[in-house]
């Protein structure tokens, strides 16, 4: 285990990438994966530790290491980790080169590449990574609640099944996202998801008042087994709870910090 270091004010941080690793998609033959929060990078201030955010308003030079140091872990060369320009949607790319210009907007990424690595970027939404060993396609994507309700999951699914993948060999993890206890939320936004289905009233506990919380993970683990796959897994990792392991969205604006550092979550064929 990398050894833990304390720098100045700043979290723990390790001294290389320590990504989150599930148990399920490491089992997998000729598949590299991690989800990575914030130990192992060299961003400062409300960035500190691994920003892999290219949309962030973090130093663009810090954003480039960290992202390498990444790659370097997944063992790919730098320009081999592709992020696309997200925007909660349910689009998804099959990729098998490095971007030529501009990131294309999605929110899913599919290769059959090997050496080519595709990530989610979150900080509280719920990356996803698949693979189909057999086949040798894998995929991530970024499932927020919008795009998880408007149909991420399923998109990204249909485009490894156009890759040549097989739905009943794939196999997929959720992971480090804002957790249920985290996760409040409002009538309207409750409103939203059972105007879709009643049932996914499930996903919602109470809160104060008319609060509601959230199962973001659960909700995202649902539609992954309703999808048919193989086998499915959420880590179950809390990113608002977590300061010192994970950037949140939610955790930068209750502190009022105008921006906030993003996690990396990336897949690869070997």
């Amino acid at each position: 285990m990398a050894r833990l270091a304390r720098h100045g004010n700043d979290p723990l941080m390790t001294d290389l990438p320590s990504p989150v690793l599930s148990p399920l998609l490491a089992g997998l033959d000729g598949v590299r994966h991690g989800f990575f929060g914030r130990p192992g990078g060299v961003s400062a201030g409300i960035y500190t530790g691994l920003n892999a955010g290219p949309g962030s308003a973090d130093r663009p030079e810090a954003v480039a290491e960290n992202r390498r140091r990444a790659a370097s872990q997944l063992g790919v060369a730098a320009d081999r980790l592709l992020s696309a320009h997200q925007y909660h949607s349910a689009i998804a790319l099959q990729v098998e080169d490095p971007f030529a210009g501009e990131r294309p907007r999605a929110d899913g990424l599919v290769t059959q590449a090997p050496g080519l690595a595709v990530s989610a970027l979150a900080a509280d939404c719920a990356p996803i990574l698949f693979a189909d060993s057999k086949a040798r396609v894998v995929a991530a994507c970024h499932a927020g609640w919008r795009g998880a309700l408007g149909g991420i999951i399923e998109a990204t699914i249909e485009t490894m099944l156009a890759a040549g993948a097989r739905r009943g060999q794939i196999v997929a993890a959720i992971g480090p996202c804002i957790g249920q206890a985290s996760y409040e939320t409002g009538p309207e936004f409750f409103a939203a998801f059972v105007a879709v289905d009643a049932a996914n009233a499930r996903f919602f506990a109470p809160g104060q008042g008319d609060r509601r919380q959230f199962d973001l993970p659960g909700f995202c683990l649902a539609r992954l087994a309703a999808s048919g796959i193989a086998a499915a897994e959420a880590l179950f990792r809390d990113t608002f709870a977590e300061p010192d392991q994970f950037f949140s969205h939610r955790r930068a604006v209750k502190a009022g910090e105008g921006d906030y550092g993003r996690n990396l979550s990336a897949i690869t064929l070997v």
